[in-house]
């Protein structure tokens, strides 16, 4: 068996179906370079037959990238291989990743097949994808809960049909390890011609073993994992690269196992994809979590002072973690601004995009005497997350919070080049804010998420926000940072209307 894991990414599509986390192309090709540079095998650039927005994605990550292979997904249907096919089409290395549901819940009541349908649909549609591609995947959905013998009779036929990758999924987070491991163990024994492919395995986390599912199916000789940064993904998400990467390098006593992931990558990869999805990593997450390196207890604290390894069994240089380095200040050059981008990973693609990051250094410049990496990787997002033609732009906003009275707001918006100038009172600044700026866009969206983070430490460190608004079934991000907390919370909800009213912002995959 062998001794090389395949690390298969699925940020770009499965990732994206968390509410509010629908990316454009061009966050799609900033994510997908990022993962190229973290070292993926495959990268699941998306769904191709879901909207021609995600087909032109696709193939654009596809024309970007030059050392992954770019994959999308199809069901088993002669319409979504053929979109996957022509998507995939500009890739250096490409895959089509084609599935069907296999157990009797999905196939009775969702497909409404009987199991012969099934296996001819499957069969029909590694064929087709042969048309442009000799790299196929097919996935049994719901394997966890199909019948062994069925498994064994479809994975069976479309090895004969010229799939080359055979995943086993938890669809729903419903395994446990023991028994993944086993049904692995199972399968590659009594498929025939097992050894002619790869196996792989792509769970879910709603009972929170993703990752120990996956790292079980490992031991049953799986040797493709399917997972996303931060565990991002449907419902409580999908298992997390980082930790099954670390788990792989730091074990490999157990395993005895390769990837060609630069670990060093992981952290800003993480950066990239919790600024872009708006979705924030949780302190305490491990490897990529804030806290993931830090020792409170005084007895871990000296045993790390006097050896390391006495309570870290990874470094945090060895996943991408920095001192928190001071950079820059505001008598800084453009050179030298571009050069610690560029070593940051996050340098822009164009000059003009360039020159519109260093005025917002400038700026910040001028109201935070220290400039810190953390706040250059805001600051670029921030930048990377406007449209060229925004209907609503901050113009000026001034607030009162007073004890004993209510919070007033006055804002002046420009609406689509129109300067409108609005008040509202609320229980708080941030709460006049937003209203105030409602009385512009009249947007009736439901607010369902607010947050705040800390960029770096410190009174005068920037907060970055992030509001996820919804309305009509359509859910969005919108992201702003500043040292004035009031004004990012302007930027962020300003950000996030300019997405749902913006008609080439595409609907979450599902909706």
């Amino acid at each position: 068996m062998s001794d090389r894991l395949y690390i298969f990414d699925t940020t770009l599509r499965d990732g994206e179906q968390s509410p509010g986390a629908s990316m454009t192309k061009d966050e799609k090709i900033r994510i997908a370079k990022q993962l190229e540079r973290l070292g993926v095998d495959i990268i699941e650039a998306g769904f191709a037959a879901a909207s021609p927005g995600d087909a032109d994605a696709i193939r654009a990550v596809a024309e970007a990238v030059q050392e992954s292979t770019i994959c999308s997904l199809a069901r088993a249907n002669e319409r979504d291989v053929r979109a996957a096919g022509e998507a995939i089409k500009p890739a250096r290395s490409g895959r089509i990743h084609t599935f069907i549901a296999t157990s009797p819940i999905h196939m009775e009541k969702k497909l409404r097949m009987h199991p012969d349908q099934v296996v001819e649909a499957a069969v029909a549609a590694v064929k087709l994808a042969g048309e442009y591609t000799d790299d196929i995947e097919f996935s049994a959905e719901d394997a966890v809960r199909s019948e062994l013998d069925f498994l064994v009779r479809i994975f069976d036929a479309v090895i004969q049909a010229g799939a080359k990758t055979i995943n086993v999924p938890d669809t729903v987070g419903y395994s446990i390890p023991a028994l993944w491991g086993e049904r692995m163990r199972e399968l590659i024994a009594k498929v025939p011609n097992s050894d002619k492919v790869i196996w792989s395995t792509h769970c879910h986390n709603d009972l929170g073993m993703a990752v120990a599912n996956s790292l079980a199916a490992v031991m049953g000789g799986a040797r493709q994992v399917e997972c996303t940064i931060n565990g991002l993904g449907e419902r409580a998400g999908n298992a997390s690269l980082e930790e099954v990467v670390m788990a792989i390098r730091t074990r490999r006593d157990i395993f005895g196992l390769e990837t060609r992931i630069d670990t060093t990558q992981i952290v800003p990869s993480s950066k990239l994809v919790s600024a872009i999805t708006g979705y924030p990593v949780q302190p305490n997450k491990a490897v990529v979590g804030a806290n993931a390196f830090s020792h409170e207890s005084g007895i871990h604290q000296d045993g790390v002072l006097k050896h390391r390894e006495t309570y870290e069994i990874m470094s945090a240089e060895s996943v991408g973690w920095t001192h928190n380095k001071l950079t820059l200040g505001k008598l800084s050059g453009r050179n030298a601004f571009r050069t610690r981008l560029d070593e940051l990973g996050i340098l822009p693609d164009s000059e003009e995009a360039l020159n519109a990051a260093f005025a917002r250094f400038k700026d910040l410049a001028d109201k935070k005497r220290e400039i810190f990496d953390e706040d250059l990787r805001a600051l670029v997002v921030e930048d990377h997350s406007h449209f060229d033609e925004e209907r609503y732009k901050l113009v000026s906003l001034k607030a009162v919070s007073e004890t004993g009275e209510l919070p007033v707001a006055q804002l002046v918006i420009n609406d689509n080049g129109a300067e409108k100038h609005v008040q509202a009172q609320g229980s708080g600044p941030v709460d006049a804010t937003f209203k105030a700026i409602e009385l512009v866009a009249l947007s009736r969206a439901d607010l369902q998420l607010y947050s705040v983070n800390a960029v770096t430490m410190g009174t005068d460190s920037q907060g970055e926000v992030t509001v996820r608004l919804a309305r009509d079934g359509r859910v969005v991000n919108g992201q702003g940072a500043d040292t004035d907390i009031i004004v990012a919370s302007a930027k962020a909800y300003l950000s996030a209307l300019n997405r749902l009213v913006d008609e080439r912002e595409r609907a979450h995959p599902q909706a």
